[in-house]
């Protein structure tokens, strides 16, 4: 059964008029399959490759975080695509609300010169009544859930934070979405999950109860608590346990920022655990592409694999947790010095311990992801560093 392409389309160009068409001809969902093969530009060798197209763009999707660095890029990459995008983020001043909002002033102007459209809501998830609202007035059908209180250090300093956005507001985020039945609900877990886990690479199957920040409980809750909402009301639910993205447009706290910023004013860099850590940094671009893979690929119920071989089929649930990573960890030393180059500024190191909730090593299994969305992350640390360090020198004026 063929279906609008959006999500994996940049795959299949010559289907973007069908794409454009979808939206007047209804027809197109019921399409056979001897009807595609009389189209001149099918491969017959390829039209199980052709058809297996992204429905998403077809529906009204909600992003929340969109004004964050995932979000965001998530956002104008639907837009680009033609989708029918609602927004929500509350804006707050965790970090510099210039960047967020500029983020939005990027969306706007992408919306402007493409198909698709581009509505956002400034709202806490807390706020279970304007959230509700939202929901009730655009019906979306794929839900994408990227907002919540960030960062793993920070979750010393405010933990009421983190209580408040990653648990009350998620709860509040699959309130809506058992009421508007969602055909898709995925969400940003963490690859700060797997805390201390001496077993590398880290998997999907690894035992994940020991978490060493309340960041990391929050995101191991919203994985329980989705799969409880999957077995009771049948929602397909997607946890993606990302692994240390970067890239242009991120996030100030993270040590690509925190490390430009202070290379540039020559000051020095605090270096945890003498350098002795190793991170999968995962580039922007290569997260989203595998999230826009994800959105079509619902779970279902009751397929017996090796993560829920022993969970009776009766009350298994259609939710799956996923890695999203580049299964290649490099050293926080090693990254620092492609850093170097790029800015052609030597750092000035400051080597400081490793500080509480901090963890030594990420390195993401990534098979499962390539057996189900047949991707992996393609951008060099080198390549994605230079494209990041040229962002923000046009950014930030220098």
């Amino acid at each position: 059964r063929a279906s609008p392409c959006q999500g994996e389309c940049r795959e299949f160009e010559s289907l973007h008029p069908l794409c454009r068409l979808s939206s007047l001809y209804k027809c197109w969902y019921k399409l056979s399959l001897s009807s595609i093969l009389l189209l001149n530009f099918f491969d017959r060798s390829n039209v199980e490759l052709q058809i297996k197209v992204c429905s998403c763009m077809s529906s009204k999707i909600l992003v929340t975080g969109a004004a964050g660095f995932i979000g965001f890029h998530l956002c104008n990459r639907f837009i680009v695509e033609g989708a029918f995008v609602i927004g929500i983020d509350n804006l707050n001043d965790y970090y510099d609300i210039h960047l967020k909002e500029s983020r939005l002033k990027e969306l706007e102007l992408v919306e402007s010169s493409n198909q698709g459209k581009f509505i956002f809501y400034k709202c806490n998830l807390e706020d279970d009544e304007s959230l509700t609202e939202i929901f009730n007035k655009h019906q979306p059908k794929i839900i994408i859930n990227l907002a919540a209180q960030a960062g793993v250090r920070y979750s010393l300093q405010n933990p009421k934070a983190y209580i408040s956005s990653n648990l009350v507001g998620f709860g509040n985020i699959l309130e809506c979405c058992r009421e508007v039945e969602v055909d898709h609900f995925l969400y940003a877990s963490s690859s700060s999950i797997y805390g201390g886990n001496q077993k590398i690479p880290f998997s999907e199957h690894d035992f994940v109860d020991s978490p060493v920040s309340l960041y990391a409980a929050t995101k191991k809750a919203n994985e329980l608590m989705a799969y409880s909402y999957s077995h009771l009301y049948g929602i397909p639910s997607t946890g993606i346990r990302f692994f240390t993205v970067y890239g242009p447009w991120g996030r100030p706290d993270m040590a690509l920022m925190i490390f430009t910023k202070g290379i540039l004013a020559g000051e020095p860099i605090k270096i945890f655990n003498h350098g002795k850590m190793s991170r999968d940094f995962t580039y922007i671009d290569d997260v989203v592409e595998a999230v826009i893979r994800l959105v079509n690929k619902p779970p279902t119920i009751g397929r017996v694999t090796k993560a829920n071989k022993d969970i009776d089929v009766k009350v298994a649930a259609p939710n799956r947790v996923i890695n999203i990573g580049n299964n290649n960890p490099v050293n926080l030393l090693r990254f620092i010095e492609i850093l170097e180059k790029e800015l052609d500024i030597k750092a000035i190191k400051s080597f400081e311990k490793i500080q509480l909730g901090d963890v030594e090593k990420t390195y993401a299994d990534i098979a499962f992801m390539k057996n189900l969305i047949d991707f992996q992350p393609s951008t060099s640390l080198e390549e994605g560093i230079k494209k990041f360090v040229s962002w923000y020198k046009d950014f930030y004026k220098f």
